[in-house]
């Protein structure tokens, strides 16, 4: 949704000024006047895709969300009112960005509008899964008891993202270290070896690849640098666009042994928000709406509003599932049980439970089978490079003892 700057006055004449997201100018301006704001102005803030793939300001983590979520929950339970404890809890918390959206939130539901209200305009921080979920609970009387569940389905998704992050962690830094030898290499002991060989001396074809790549990287570094920044600012524009995504989803998912990985990851994730948005009282139709996207899979979303599409049509919802050919056979046939048993979202739950081990064993096997390969990759790279250089010298030792 569009970002909309306002600048309003509260009930004591004092101005503020903030940002929120809405569908449109107009309905902003009536979200503010609902909170008790007298409106002075309201401008969409535009953002190009540059400044969203360089933003600087603080995230808020699935960590501190989780955090706040079960200090929330535990505070409702006490009896502490709603709005106190959003003020206690903006004041206590560490990340600014969750603070000040939680002081923002916490004026919004003293002015009158509903928890769940107040923090869809936070959709940067809150997910619609999360404010589905807190509607739920305000409709069902059971507030604090959807905000336990919200932060043991966080706790789980952050423990889910660990887990893939391990995986390509360990990788990740073996290949920067590997770099870092490599251009010591071409920098400082290529050049050495190079002045031992004397002008017109015949050498292979290796070591001079390597000779000139070396001397190019000591005399235009800048340029090689610049077109790195170059590339990296290419590629950070490009994956904040909708096609950059859609484009990377498909990479992701077809790389050898890590594609697997991703797909079961966002099964088990879809499988998780979907019960819990069941359990939580939420009607089928909504909670696919918003499981799909909050899966984090641009394809399980537009798969999952297929199913929807065909629910509205009468069709069970495993049927357009089995068709897609995406979801295996254990997750359709658990629905195909779990809608006939009426324990859908019970089901649903332990299949989220089984992919989310799977996940877990397959980064501990990625980490046992990536180590080898990638030393031995390293090593055939630095071992070519040193390989190279001494071949001349090879040469001539072998000429001269002939």
């Amino acid at each position: 949704m569009p970002l909309y700057a306002y600048q309003v006055m509260d009930r004591t004449g004092s101005e503020l000024t903030g940002k929120l997201e809405a569908e449109h100018q107009w309905s902003a301006a009536a979200r503010l006047q609902k909170m008790g704001y007298i409106v002075l102005d309201v401008a969409e803030v535009k953002e190009s895709s540059f400044k969203k793939a360089f933003s600087w300001r603080k995230k808020v983590s699935i960590g501190d969300l989780c955090f706040f979520t079960r200090q929330l929950a535990a505070m409702l339970r006490a009896g502490i009112p709603l709005t106190r404890s959003l003020f206690t809890l903006s004041e206590q918390a560490k990340n600014p960005t969750l603070a000040e959206a939680v002081a923002e939130i916490a004026r919004g539901v003293e002015g009158g509008l509903s928890f769940s209200e107040a923090l869809r305009p936070y959709s940067n921080i809150f997910s619609s899964l999360y404010v589905d979920m807190v509607k739920a609970g305000e409709m069902g009387g059971a507030l604090d008891e959807i905000l336990r569940r919200l932060s043991e389905q966080l706790e789980r998704e952050k423990s889910l993202r660990d887990s893939i992050r391990s995986a390509t962690f360990y990788p990740a830094v073996v290949l920067v270290f590997a770099t870092g030898v490599i251009l010591a290499l071409m920098f400082f002991i290529v050049p050495v070896f190079s002045s031992f060989f004397p002008q017109g001396t015949k050498l292979p074809l290796v070591t001079e690849i390597i000779l000139d790549l070396s001397r190019s990287l000591r005399s235009f570094w800048y340029f090689y640098l610049l077109g790195l920044l170059l590339a990296v600012l290419g590629l950070r524009v490009y994956a904040a666009s909708e096609s950059g995504r859609e484009r990377w989803e498909k990479i992701k998912f077809k790389l050898p042994v890590l594609g697997d990985l991703f797909k079961k990851a966002a099964i088990a994730r879809f499988s998780r928000i979907l019960a819990t948005l069941l359990s939580g009282g939420i009607p089928v139709l909504q909670a696919l709406e918003t499981a799909g996207p909050a899966s984090g899979s641009r394809q399980v979303s537009q798969l999952v509003k297929d199913a929807g599409a065909g629910i509205q049509e009468g069709q069970s919802i495993v049927r357009p599932l089995e068709r897609s050919g995406f979801f295996p056979p254990m997750l359709t046939n658990m629905v195909a049980v779990g809608e006939e048993t009426g324990e859908l979202s019970t089901l649903l739950a332990q299949v989220a439970d089984f992919y989310e081990e799977e996940v877990a064993t397959m980064t501990k096997g990625l980490t046992a089978l990536i180590e080898p390969i990638l030393i031995i990759f390293i090593g055939l790279v630095i071992g070519g490079i040193v390989i190279s250089i001494y071949l001349p010298i090879f040469n001539v030792v072998t000429s001269v003892g002939g």
